[in-house]
């Protein structure tokens, strides 16, 4: 066993050793940004890698379509690097992680202004304004399933009760804030969350029931 002067030693250098990497990663970062400013093709090309697969995972919330996903990923980038500007990099510790929040939010006000061009019925599924309150009862053997498959539950909703969902449970955004983003009233937003729960419950227990009954027992 380390004693606790060991310990001590060990956590100074793995500190040491993270700070250094940061410093590093920042350099990098800063100096792609820099170059975007600039127009350079190159720093573009670079961060647009960099962030590429963080961009459609984020975008694959709210679209299924693998088309539609790298078209609201690249109209992202566009206003990414229009706006690159207004990124005040020197403000934050962890430069990427600041990118990659301010990115965040761009993607998701992409990806709500694609569904709103879309109107609001999407492959025959209306926002509703029934304020029916639908019970959310606690899910049952959901802790089998991975995070991966959870996801992929998620994206099979409709795109009216995917998007609400998202916004509400994944983003942290209020109903007030969910209505007003999608000119919706907030009586929509709640039984849109309510029923895309109750959707999500029926396709996450098919799982589980699926899973208990192909897995062997150990």
């Amino acid at each position: 066993m380390q004693d606790e002067g060991s310990l001590r030693v060990t956590s100074y250098s793995n500190l040491k050793h993270r700070i250094s990497q940061l410093i590093d990663e920042n350099t990098q970062i800063r100096a792609l940004i820099d170059g975007c400013r600039a127009n350079d093709r190159a720093s573009q090309k670079e961060l647009y890698y960099m962030l590429r697969d963080y961009a459609m995972k984020i975008c694959y919330r709210y679209q299924n379509s693998l088309e539609q996903v790298e078209e609201i990923m690249n109209e992202g980038f566009m206003k990414l690097f229009k706006n690159i500007h207004q990124f005040e990099e020197s403000r934050h510790t962890d430069i990427l992680a600041s990118m990659k929040g301010w990115f965040k939010r761009i993607l998701i006000n992409t990806s709500i202004d694609h569904y709103r061009k879309n109107a609001s019925s999407i492959n025959g599924q209306m926002l509703s304004e029934d304020t029916d309150n639908i019970a959310d009862k606690q899910e049952t053997g959901i802790d089998i399933l991975s995070y991966k498959e959870i996801i992929a539950a998620i994206r099979q909703l409709s795109p009216a009760y995917r998007t609400v969902f998202n916004l509400f449970v994944i983003e942290g955004l209020t109903h007030e804030e969910i209505a007003s983003h999608l000119g919706i009233s907030v009586g929509s937003s709640k039984s849109n969350l309510s029923k895309a729960r109750e959707n999500l419950r029926k396709i996450l227990t098919k799982k589980t029931d699926h899973k208990a009954y192909v897995e062997p027992l150990r």
